[in-house]
């Protein structure tokens, strides 16, 4: 008997693997993504304290695109390096949460760089 993969178990496992290998501090914090079929959450987190720096999401007001495509995830890493510099963050680890770099993950993280984060 063939049986379905749950893609959501096998995307946990993979962040659970990542994870074990980077970790934010204060002085280069972990820019995180996550996303759904409607929004897209990016959190820079510093791991050593517990505590989230920045964070921006579709649902914010000042993000203009409300869906989860790649013009909303351009806006969104352009949105989080001006708020990490606004806070003195020039430099974070980036965690793409077990998603494959393609596509939103992508687009957030090419952004992000042209924006003035390094990573």
């Amino acid at each position: 008997m063939i049986t379905k993969i749950d893609r959501s178990a096998e995307r946990q496992r993979r962040h659970k693997r990542v994870r074990t290998k980077i970790s934010g501090t204060s002085e280069c914090p972990r820019l995180a993504v996550n996303k759904s079929n409607k929004n897209i959450r990016v959190q820079i987190i510093d791991d050593v304290k517990g505590v989230t720096l920045v964070s921006v999401s579709t649902l914010d007001k000042e993000i203009k695109n409300k869906k989860a495509n790649i013009e909303a995830a351009k806006e969104i890493g352009a949105t989080i390096a001006k708020k990490a510099k606004a806070q003195k963050i020039e430099t974070v680890v980036f965690d793409r949460g077990g998603y494959i770099y393609h596509g939103v993950v992508k687009a957030v993280a090419e952004a992000a760089r042209e924006a003035g984060l390094n990573f």
